[in-house]
């Protein structure tokens, strides 16, 4: 891989990581439309750990305080002085958090009839062959942010009604057991389609359960860092030490340029996102996840019609 190549995908998984445009999808996208054909899978964690950089940029404050509280957390459960209802909101998040995790493990069942397991969908549809997906999947996180949007501005009207809105707009701004719960869920089955954004689906999910859109946005990115720090130890464990014994050979520049580029685009794509939501123009992602799936799924039409990739002919589709 050379560096232009890294710093691409860096800037592509930089910017959609957060933004609710799908990062998977649109690394599909780039890889299809340039013809990149190789699987470096050492490359893809450590464009994550670069993404995980970003996050802990924007929340580091959030992140030192929700670990001291997880602390403190801890020796109240073991002195008994620990009391679920008397949770401050810091602990809540925390519980939330650790709660909203527990549905990760669910992509880790086997698949009854293979060898796969339930996350091994998601690579299975990142093949040429199934260009398709992606589109359908890049439209259905148009609808569902439509969906969010037209949630979060009926509750707003709602506190407003009853005089309930405070600074940080309308909704809740404490989780359930069931809110954490939908949104764990939400974001697992975000992670088996390429091209249905797991930031857009976990904030449209908090959104419907009626919490505040600022404070489901810090949840959703939150939520995302442990998975993202599991991904990179998995997949790198993969990628270091593979089934097959082959010795491993890594061009190291290109993937710091990637990693780097990655953490200082999804930094300010997270400031971005921050913004957008609080001045009510997600109406971009809509309108942006709408026609590009759109573009996708024609493309895709066309390719499966010929058999072949259409901007690099010379490749067949693969299933």
């Amino acid at each position: 891989m050379d560096i232009f190549s890294a710093a691409v995908q860096g800037i592509v998984q930089g910017l959609t990581e957060f933004l609710p445009v799908s990062s998977s999808g649109h690394l599909t996208i780039t890889q299809h439309v340039f013809g990149m054909q190789e699987d470096n899978l050492f490359f893809s964690v450590m464009l994550h750990i670069g993404t995980l950089a970003a996050v802990v940029g924007v929340y580091i404050k959030l992140i030192i305080g929700l670990i001291k509280e997880f602390g403190l957390m801890v020796k109240d459960i073991f002195t008994g002085k620990f009391k679920w209802k008397k949770m401050n909101s810091q602990r809540n998040m925390v519980m939330m958090v650790i709660i909203g995790l527990f549905p990760l493990f669910l992509l880790f069942l086997p698949i009854p009839g293979t060898d796969m397991k339930i996350k091994d969908i998601a690579d299975v549809f990142s093949k040429n062959g199934y260009f398709i997906v992606v589109g359908i999947a890049l439209m259905t996180t148009s609808l569902l942010l439509f969906i969010g949007d037209r949630k979060n501005k009926k509750t707003a009207i709602a506190y407003e009604k009853k005089g309930l809105l405070n600074k940080n707009g309308s909704g809740r701004n404490r989780y359930s057991v069931i809110d954490a719960l939908t949104v764990g869920i939400t974001q697992c089955f975000a992670a088996l389609f390429p091209g249905l954004s797991r930031s857009g689906s976990t904030l449209v999910a908090s959104e419907i359960r009626g919490i505040n859109k600022q404070t489901a946005l810090d949840y959703s990115f939150i939520l995302g860092t442990p998975a993202i720090v599991a991904a990179a130890f998995l997949e790198g464990k993969d990628a270091l030490f593979p089934d097959d014994g082959k010795t491993v050979t890594i061009d190291y520049l290109p993937v710091i340029i990637g990693m780097i580029v990655a953490a200082v685009v999804g930094f300010f794509a997270i400031k971005l996102f921050k913004w957008l939501l609080k001045t009510d123009r997600m109406y971009v992602f809509i309108i942006y996840t709408a026609v590009v799936g759109l573009i996708v799924t024609v493309i895709s039409i066309i390719e499966l019609t010929k058999g072949t990739n259409l901007f690099h002919p010379e490749q067949t589709l693969v299933f």
